[in-house]
């Protein structure tokens, strides 16, 4: 009988995961390397990875990325981290600027990126360098966890992805499964709409396992070593640092076999566990050590009282630990992610503190790990998990709804309390970005039938409130619906009406949501709900606004808004009452009130979660940002809060903000293809059930039929509104802004219709007369005034009035007509006015503007360009890459030196500079050489 030669030594130093073959992964692999043969093929694309921490979706990207090295495509390769998400495009930039060959003139794309008010500039520069590269051969583009990316980056990845699709490109995206951001759920959701190659990265089996033993130990395994390799449950990154623990542990290789001769090593810390403790805050991270210290799961109370905090003081840390993948929700209870993660962190606490900590007196441990166990049909349970709902929907709507919803998972379907479950769960779905399954939850809820009055009636004020973002008739029908039911009470009755009376005004149906109003009135005043009178409040604003009291209006408004804010934001009946604040701030000239509630609306909703509410704002943004000239941040805010295709209904709050927003900046740049989209958005519009919508889209095509040179089809599309009922005739008679009325006038004037010139006119001084606190009123009608009687004198007082009005374009444009009509005459007084109005639409970016005034500037004699200091910076109309191949053109250089001196091809050096005639209306290089020389060098 022989003996067996036995060895003992430790596994070395350098042997870690990053030099051992991949495992387990052949599928997966084969997948993208499929992709990566079609890319070769010049097929781009998007490839998703997803997995949970420490699955390997790190070590599958940088495969993939040799893989395609290996093709000879160019590759970058970017990736997000959670401390980096103030940093605009962070991980984009750091994909393009790494590398052997780096994206050309990539760090003036950063200085871009943290410029104000140059996001679409930004888009436009680095598609242009993609798409420029991608000529020259396939691209790979890197980006690892996105769950951490800023908003900046997901807006710029869906809009460069949807705009080189048919480029040879491919995305190869990777993000931790689970709860992510809702901003990240959009764009999942986009990327799955457009074709994604979706690969789930899930456990790894046991052979995998072995072979990873093997390949880290440096022997195959034991049973021994492989009853702990299997603690780690197949996630690679726990089994390899588990396994790098035994490094220091004396192993044996018996017959070329691994031992474990003195049994599984105590429990100790491990890298990537500590590193994520490492990224937690202060409060987060005690609570995770606090809850590993008690073993098993345990709720959020018992954290509490162990912590001497309240429940709802720790929504914030629960929400980071879980964020970081450390613990996981299990019904209304928590616990880690995984055994190994609860005894690393454990390993890090003071002996004293392990022992001391447990549950509190009275309490057996074993409560916490048998309290998660709730069953369908457990009322109890439910009943707790709708009350903690109701106590976290107005800070933490996310919460609330993992309650509700597990709430609704434990009752029956046919429980008499499951139609009023679904109603709460309703709203705080939508609040949190999940608009279509709310929908879907109700319809459902509707359909099953044998519902009692009052159970359809709250189905029906749940589903109104829903359907106010996307279906101004829907929201109308489902709220009437409800409160013609029978046998249902006062109190539900009064919201009923009150929903139906804000439907009613959002559709631009004034005279019935005034009618409705008063009955809701009187029904909320009989039961005292504050809520409905808050909702009223605001609809009496509306009231006011319409019949032009503006005064009126203001003080209901900032009356509803107290009110919203005293009760809490999740009781509101409608949108943040605040937003109506802002619509009517603006609309009025109040610019900068409108815009600081905007800001500060985007700001409380973002940190309570409200997705909803978050894009509501932005899209009211959007109309600020127009209207005080920053056309590329107003165009930004409108493609980051596009409607997503699963939204239920048209979107009519996209319709009457950033939809016709997009046509109005695409028309001030002369971007044509964007209007003629918009336009055709416009046209649907025109046809929607909501009078408002339909308004909307009726001056929007007149806008653009205006654009095209077509003023006689303009008047024509705005003659049914302007002969409409006065009690359903929008406020303006048919505009959409009090500055609206100039255009209005210029456009009838062109079509010969004199009468509608002095409609609008006649308005316009109405609404200044019945108004005299707000100079803007008084400006737009002074500025039209003066068109209809084409008097210098109204002119010259509207640009007076305007001065101290932030409405640029607004301005600009009384300046443009008052120099237009001194240039008739006296020439040389005009070229102040003009230049005035150039400066402010080339601060604007108002391309289009900037090219007409240039016209009357040399058609008023005027050869020189006017100084930098009036244009508030040499080169306002020019994106940095454009000046710089300006200002090299003008020194002489051809297209190719041009290239060659800023690292571009020709092709981009070309594309460039035809920009830069079209904005700066030259149509020479010699035109643009005496430019230059005249701004640049005074000259």
């Amino acid at each position: 009988m022989s003996v067996n030669r036995v060895t003992t030594r430790t596994v070395p130093e350098g042997l870690d995961r990053a030099r051992t073959p991949l495992r387990g992964r052949d599928a997966e692999l084969a997948s993208i390397e499929e992709r990566l043969d079609a890319l070769g093929r010049g097929e781009g694309g998007i490839v998703r990875l997803e997995g949970p921490a420490g699955i390997g979706r790190s070590r599958m990207l940088a495969e993939a990325a040799a893989a395609a090295r290996g093709r000879g495509t160019r590759v970058y390769e970017g990736a997000a981290d959670p401390d980096g998400q103030f940093v605009p495009l962070g991980p984009l930039l750091e994909a393009v600027l790494s590398g052997e060959e780096p994206l050309s003139g990539a760090q003036r794309l950063r200085d871009l990126a943290t410029a104000p008010g140059r996001r679409f500039w930004l888009l436009q520069e680095l598609g242009d360098r993609l798409r420029e590269a991608a000529r020259n051969g396939p691209l790979l583009v890197v980006l690892d966890d996105l769950q951490w990316c800023d908003d900046l980056t997901l807006l710029t990845f869906h809009t460069l992805a949807a705009g080189l699709s048919s480029h040879p490109i491919l995305w190869l995206v990777a993000v931790r499964a689970g709860s992510v951001p809702s901003a990240v759920r959009t764009t999942l959701d986009r990327m799955r709409r457009a074709g994604a190659h979706e690969l789930a990265l899930g456990p790894l089996g046991d052979r995998a396992v072995a072979r990873i033993t093997e390949d880290v130990l440096g022997a195959p395994p034991g049973p021994d070593v492989l009853r702990l390799a299997h603690r780690a449950e197949g996630v690679p990154q726990l089994l390899v640092e588990l396994l790098g623990s035994l490094r220091e542990e004396v192993v044996t290789i018996d017959d070329g076999t691994v031992g474990l001769p003195t049994g599984p090593p105590a429990p100790r810390e491990l890298p990537s566990v500590a590193r994520r403790l490492d990224q937690l805050s202060d409060e987060a991270r005690e609570l995770v050590r606090t809850a590993a210290a008690v073993g098993g799961t345990v709720t959020v109370a018992l954290l509490a009282e162990l912590l001497g905090r309240s429940s709802a003081a720790l929504i914030t840390a629960v929400r980071e630990a879980l964020d970081a993948d450390l613990l996981a929700e299990s019904g209304d209870h928590l616990a880690f992610r995984h055994d190994l993660i609860r005894e690393a962190v454990e390993a890090g606490l003071p002996l004293s503190v392990r022992q001391a900590a447990g549950p509190p007196p009275g309490r057996a441990p074993a409560d916490t790990a048998e309290a998660g166990t709730a069953a369908p049909g457990d009322t109890a349970e439910a009943d707790r998990l709708r009350a903690e709902a109701a106590e976290l929907a107005a800070t933490a709507p996310g919460p609330a709804a993992e309650r509700s919803l597990k709430a609704l998972e434990l009752t029956a379907p046919h429980a008499p309390e499951r139609p009023r479950i679904v109603a709460e769960t309703i709203p705080l779905l939508w609040q949190t970005g999940r608009a279509a399954q709310a929908r879907e939850l109700g319809a459902a809820a509707l359909a099953a039938g044998g519902l009692g009055p009052e159970d359809e009636a709250f189905l029906r004020l749940a589903l109104a409130r829903l359907a106010v973002q996307f279906d101004f008739s829907e929201a109308v029908r489902q709220a009437r619906a409800g409160a013609e039911l029978p046998g249902t009470s006062l109190a539900v009755r009064g919201r009923l009406l009150a929903m139906l009376a804000v439907g009613l005004s959002m559709s631009g149906e004034h005279a019935a949501a005034e009618q409705v109003a008063a009955r809701a009135w009187e029904t909320a005043a009989r039961v005292g709900d504050r809520t409905a009178e808050a909702t009223l409040t605001t609809v009496r604003s509306a009231v006011g606004f319409h019949r032009m009291d503006l005064a009126e209006a203001f003080r209901q408004a900032e009356r509803s808004a107290a009110l919203a804010d005293a009760l809490g934001v999740s009781t509101s009946l409608w949108l943040p009452e605040g937003l109506w604040h802002a619509l009517l701030a603006n609309t009025t000239g109040r610019t900068a009130e409108a815009l600081a509630l905007a800001d500060e609306g985007i700001r409380i909703a973002g940190e309570q979660g409200r997705t909803a509410a978050t894009r509501m704002w932005l899209m009211t943004r959007t109309r600020v940002l127009l209207e005080t000239g920053r056309l590329s941040e107003a165009r930004a805010d409108a493609e980051a809060a596009s409607p997503a295709a699963g939204d239920p209904g048209p979107g009519n709050l996209a319709d009457v903000t950033l939809r016709y927003v997009m046509l109005r900046v695409a028309l001030h740049t002369g971007d044509r293809r964007t209007a003629e989209a918009y336009a055709a958005e416009a046209r649907r519009m025109r046809s929607d059930g909501a009078p408002v919508v339909r308004h909307f889209g009726t001056w929007m095509l007149a806008l653009m039929a205006d654009f095209e040179g077509r003023p006689d089809r303009a008047m024509a599309e705005l003659d049914a509104v302007m002969t409409s009922p006065a009690e359903d005739r929008p406020a303006y008679a048919g505009l959409i802004d009090p500055a609206d009325a100039p255009a209005l006038v210029r456009m009838a004037l062109r079509a010969g219709r004199h009468d509608r010139a002095a409609q609008a006119v006649a308005l316009a001084e109405r609404r200044a007369v019945l108004n005299p606190g707000l100079p803007f009123l008084a400006a737009t009608a002074a500025h039209a005034r003066g068109l209809l009687d084409n008097d210098l004198g109204p002119l010259v007082s509207a640009v007076r009035l305007y001065e101290d009005c932030p409405r640029v374009l607004a301005r600009a444009s009384a300046l443009e007509d008052a120099g237009r009509k001194l240039a008739a005459t006296r020439k040389p007084e005009a070229v102040p006015y003009f230049e005035k109005a150039l400066a402010l639409y080339a601060r604007a970016g108002a391309e289009r503007d900037v090219a007409r005034v240039r016209r009357r500037l040399r058609a008023a004699g005027v050869r020189r360009r006017p100084s930098p200091a009036r244009l508030e910076g040499a080169w306002p109309e020019l994106t940095p890459a454009e000046t710089r191949v300006a200002r090299l053109v003008a020194r002489g250089l051809t297209n190719r030196q041009a290239a060659e001196h800023l690292s571009l091809s020709p092709h981009t050096v070309g594309t460039h500079l035809r920009r830069a005639f079209t904005k700066l209306d030259v149509s020479s290089r010699a035109e643009l050489t005496r430019l230059v020389r005249h701004r640049d060098d005074g000259e």
